[in-house]
């Protein structure tokens, strides 16, 4: 199945995605929709209101997610143009919700950086509570997978050595434009991971290149805290970042960011500059 948030005249809704519409679903997002512990047959079931799928307003997949928890050095290619080693355990970072936006919303650039980078990413969304889990419980526990680019300022990334301060400006996180449940993904084979600006390729590369899948992941996390439904992990991004150019380059107004995976489908965010 494919599930995405969209707006209407009344407010935001779940919808899964058919061939000809998108059918609403009875929950103000999909990220209420996994509460239900029988989300899975009440989507396929479903039988609401229709809306064409030409001209859908994507909200951000989960609005309001519990957590947003993000890796960082997780791409082996990215690891190495950064001049470090392989890592023994994932390096983790938070985000919190308001940085989320639309497949189609703009990416607000603010005024207080000059260093605003791409970062495409898979994105994993929870489907059921999961603690202390082993690999096989948090495959399980997968509700599917979605695109996220964790745009980032690198000038406050880097101004100390916790990475938070650059990664969590408002309304600048595209997350969307729908959750691919696993059955219709082949991650053994890899998705291709894909970020064009202005139509030029700056990153690409596939899921194989991951040196902590997502099951991994999620068992990992899991040990820290419980993860729940809508909870969104951002499983790293590839080489290819404007931050490791020689010179650097970063995303300016007006400019057009494009984050694509494979088989889920693509964000397409106009940047914009902030005006305080």
């Amino acid at each position: 199945m494919r599930l995405a948030t969209i707006r209407t005249a009344t407010g935001t809704t779940a919808v899964r995605l058919d061939t000809e519409a998108a059918v609403e679903l009875g929950a103000a997002d999909v990220g209420e929709l996994l509460t239900d512990p029988g989300w899975a047959d009440r989507a396929a079931t479903a039988d609401g209101a229709r809306h064409p799928l030409d001209g859908l307003d994507h909200a951000p997949l989960i609005t309001r997610p519990e957590k947003i928890v993000c890796v960082g050095l997780n791409y082996r290619r990215h690891i190495l143009e950064m001049g470090r080693e392989l890592p023994e355990y994932p390096t983790i970072f938070a985000k919190y919700p308001p940085a989320l936006i639309g497949a189609g919303d703009p990416v607000i650039l603010p005024a207080a950086s000059t260093a605003m980078d791409w970062e495409v990413e898979l994105a994993v969304v929870i489907g059921t509570p999961v603690r202390h889990a082993t690999e096989a419980r948090a495959a399980a526990a997968i509700a599917g997978y979605t695109v996220l680019n964790d745009v980032t300022a690198r000038d406050w990334q880097y101004r100390t050595p916790q990475w938070l301060a650059g990664k969590t400006f408002e309304s600048t996180t595209p997350l969307g434009p729908c959750l691919v449940t696993p059955d219709e993904l082949d991650l053994d084979a890899g998705l291709a991971v894909e970020c064009l600006v202005n139509g030029e390729v700056v990153q690409r590369s596939d899921s194989t290149e991951l040196v902590f899948g997502p099951a991994r992941l999620v068992s990992y996390l899991s040990t820290i805290f419980t993860l729940r439904p809508g909870d969104v992990i951002a499983t790293g991004t590839p080489g290819g970042v404007g931050h490791a150019r020689k010179p650097p380059r970063y995303l300016a107004d007006r400019d057009l960011l494009v984050t694509r995976i494979g088989g889920i489908g693509e964000c397409r965010n106009t940047c914009r500059s902030e005006r305080p």
